[in-house]
């Protein structure tokens, strides 16, 4: 046991545990140590306080005291706790993993302070040499079908409407316009109405079986739709049941994909059709190299952690496996089928945890150790590119990082991860192979079912 003198503080620490990441301690702070920081707030408080019928400067300590002991005394308690848990972690030289746990044993004000404190300990991982890792990039090109392709999507989804050369019935592909309204057991349910509603027939934008039905109408026709809403539709007082719809076609159009010329281009914001073939290019190239390192990152992972075992602290794959298994009972909630039994589900779910925090904290030490630094710079673009995913409130979300700094720094987690990643990648020993697009996507679709299995991370 030893005594520790910080200030004003003397506190007896005494070690209870010292195993593997865990280590525990017995705190024991003397009473007059806390009555002591009372009296001189109360002390303090005189000088200034102000009470009925007391001049500033001269309410008695006493009355001090009835009012605002308690209050003070539970602040020397919050304050010599702070102190002495930090004092033991210095002088120990700890390296803690979660904020230490405080379990209060003994408290009152003519008492000594007894609580117990229990750290867990970030683990010492050692030099990680990349340099004995030998991994395989998949590589690909982008092939000139591949843009044609791309750009016939384009102008599939900016087709034009053409008005009918002669009355026709309508067919799939078409544009209706629709007035309708739906009913359930006779009596039309809210929001299940629309006038002048535009419908591409075949575009699978509504309840299954809706669109079909409208094939071979005419304009003006009125008819009779009859569908069943999804057992996951969310709307829960409507999924599952069967509806019926009272529809008037209103007008047939046939929607033409558009040419794939300077003016299509010019419509998409480049100045002529070359530079959208090059937007296009650079667009797909950027996908497959996408794809490319992160499969190789999944490789790298996976190498990293069947070559470095180590502890990790019990605390900090408790929370992963919570965050974990909270997503299941998500999905659960959402009407989704977990398959297979709960426990054994835990049982694997635990283990991805492990192998998170195990990866994470080697990552972390890694770049801990080599100076791999998220400058604010980084952050700021991070934040704009977050901008950009809401177009119209680009204003609005600059603003909600501006004010909420927490939310900033949780752009720098996968910042700092991918410079890592990228640090190891240049000193690992990795080999570019080139492969066919079909090739590379089918490994990352491989590399994706993988991910789904409760086994894997």
């Amino acid at each position: 046991m030893i005594e520790i003198e910080r200030n004003v503080i003397t506190m007896q620490v005494t070690e209870l545990t010292n195993e593997g990441l865990k280590r525990a301690y017995k705190i024991v702070v003397p009473a007059a140590t806390l009555s002591g920081q009372v009296d001189t707030r109360l002390a303090e408080m005189s000088k200034t306080a102000v009470m009925p019928g007391f001049r500033r400067g001269k309410v008695p300590v006493t009355l001090l005291r009835k009012q605002y002991g308690q209050a003070l005394f539970g602040e020397a308690v919050e304050k010599t706790v702070n102190e002495s848990v930090g004092k033991t972690v210095e002088d120990n030289g700890l390296r803690p993993a979660l904020q230490p746990r405080v379990d209060v044993k003994a408290i009152g004000e003519d008492k000594d302070l007894e609580f117990d404190v229990t750290v867990e300990l970030m683990p010492e991982i050692g030099d990680v040499d990349f340099s004995a890792i030998e991994l395989e990039r998949l590589k690909t090109a982008v092939e000139e079908s591949q843009v044609n392709e791309a750009l016939e999507r384009i102008a599939g989804a900016n087709k034009e409407q053409k008005e009918l050369a002669a009355p026709r019935p309508a067919a799939k592909g078409d544009q209706v316009t629709i007035d309708f309204t739906g009913y359930v057991d006779g009596t039309a349910f809210p929001n299940g109405s629309a006038t002048d509603y535009p419908l591409e027939l075949g575009s699978a934008s509504l309840i299954p079986g809706f669109e079909d039905q409208l094939i071979g109408a005419s304009a003006d026709e009125e008819r009779e739709v009859k569908v069943t809403f999804p057992a996951d539709y969310g709307n829960t007082e409507l999924a599952g049941k069967d509806a019926t719809f009272k529809v008037t076609v209103k007008a047939i159009r046939e929607l033409v994909a558009r040419a794939i010329d300077d003016e299509l281009a010019k419509g998409a914001g480049f100045d002529n059709l070359d530079a959208m073939r090059q937007a296009v290019r650079e667009r797909i190239e950027q996908d497959y190299n996408q794809l490319s390192r992160t499969l190789v990152k999944r490789k790298l992972l996976d190498q990293l952690a069947e070559r470095y075992k180590f502890s990790v602290p019990a605390g900090l794959v408790d929370l992963e496996f919570e965050s974990i298994w909270k997503q299941v009972e998500d999905a659960k909630t959402a009407g989704q089928k977990v398959e297979g039994d709960e426990e054994k589900l835990k049982e694997e779910y635990r283990g991805i945890a492990d192998r998170r925090v195990r990866l994470g904290l080697l990552l972390a030490e890694v770049g801990r150790k080599n100076n791999i630094e998220v400058s604010a710079a980084e952050i700021n673009q991070a934040v704009f590119r977050e901008a950009q995913r809401f177009q119209g409130q680009e204003r609005q979300v600059l603003e909600f990082y501006q004010k909420n700094p927490q939310m900033r720094d949780r752009l720098r987690a996968p910042i700092f991860e991918d410079k890592t990643i990228d640090f190891a990648l240049e000193l690992a020993k990795v080999t570019d192979k080139v492969v066919s697009a079909d090739d590379l996507l089918k490994a990352a679709r491989e590399a994706e079912a993988e991910e789904d299995k409760p086994n894997a991370a």
